[in-house]
């Protein structure tokens, strides 16, 4: 399979390429970034044989079979839509968009043009949450509660590279979806209570700096979790399942008990690495042409919820 991923030198594209040189049969054919120069150097770096600022140049081309989209939050809709009406098979990088309508507009030329489309929901592939996952399908656990942080140490515009960024993040609408998304994907149901509470705007980007949101599903499971810009360390996101037979620790690829005794993940998946896990998927699906775990349709739930959490903010 021959694809483009396109804010490709950014921190997430640049974990993509990583991914996809791991996985057997994929080719990078281009690669699209804001700055021709910039773009150019990573190509020619990377042997990719395509670079261009433009993302309708790259789907253009007749070698790009597929697109992974790790640009601004604000551009994903637009240019989902502009891939799956190229007929071009689109991964997202979390959120899908920032906003509930643009979601259900994905969603609505996805079933309109009938080419797939996947939210980067990579929490789900983890391979600590998928032995999670595992035992709750087996029956060995229920989840009671999930208490998590997700904590950074970013009060200027920067992104995890430590580098300036021109478009500005978001707490609710990305940060927030990873543990929305879980919580609902990992209990099998959707939130029938929650709200949010917002602390101050930061004064130049105009976003709230700490947050925190509560959720329950109807068979009374309840999520908990904190948010934060302002946080000096440890930087990350912490999951803590508490469940009634077991409670386990979740740090990105890493699980532990609620005693710190670190669990063995070894055949869980091929990869301990979630970003190549998603990406595996994602070639999966398209090359099966079947519907992705992780699709558009199936993550609309979760910003149904963030849409509702937002409006609740007072």
């Amino acid at each position: 399979m021959r694809i483009c991923v396109a804010g490709a030198y950014g921190a997430f594209g640049t974990k993509h390429l990583d991914a996809l040189a791991d996985i057997d049969g994929v080719t990078v054919t281009a690669v699209m970034g804001p700055t021709q120069s910039k773009i150019d150097a990573l190509a020619a770096e990377r042997g990719i044989g395509f670079a261009s600022t433009s993302l309708e140049a790259c789907i253009a081309h007749d070698d790009v079979d597929a697109v992974i989209l790790a640009t601004p939050t604000q551009m994903h809709a637009e240019q989902a839509i502009a891939c799956m009406k190229a007929g071009k098979p689109v991964l997202i990088e979390i959120p899908m968009a920032d906003s509930l309508a643009d979601s259900e507009e994905i969603c609505r030329v996805q079933k309109q043009t009938g080419v797939l489309a996947m939210a980067g929901q990579v929490r789900r592939f983890n391979p600590s949450h998928q032995w999670i996952r595992n035992r709750i399908d087996a029956g060995e656990l229920t989840i009671q509660q999930m208490d998590v942080q997700t904590y950074f140490f970013r009060r200027s515009n920067m992104n995890a590279k430590g580098e300036p960024r021109s478009w500005t993040d978001h707490l609710l609408w990305h940060h927030a979806c990873h543990t929305v998304d879980l919580f609902q994907y990992q209990t099998g149901e959707v939130a029938s209570e929650c709200f949010g509470l917002e602390g101050p705007h930061h004064p130049e980007l105009g976003i709230a700096m700490d947050m925190s949101i509560g959720m329950k599903t109807p068979s009374g499971a309840i999520c908990t979790l904190s948010l934060s810009f302002n946080n000096d360390g440890p930087l990350g996101t912490f999951f803590r399942y508490i469940c009634d037979n077991g409670t386990f620790i979740a740090r990105y690829d890493d699980l532990y008990d609620g005693r710190e005794n670190q669990i063995d993940l070894s055949g869980v998946a091929v990869s301990d690495n979630g970003i190549e896990l998603i990406d595996r998927e994602f070639i999966s699906a398209v090359e099966e042409g079947r519907e992705p775990n992780g699709s558009v349709h199936d993550t609309l739930d979760a910003m149904r919820t963030l849409d509702r959490i937002e409006r609740s903010f007072s």
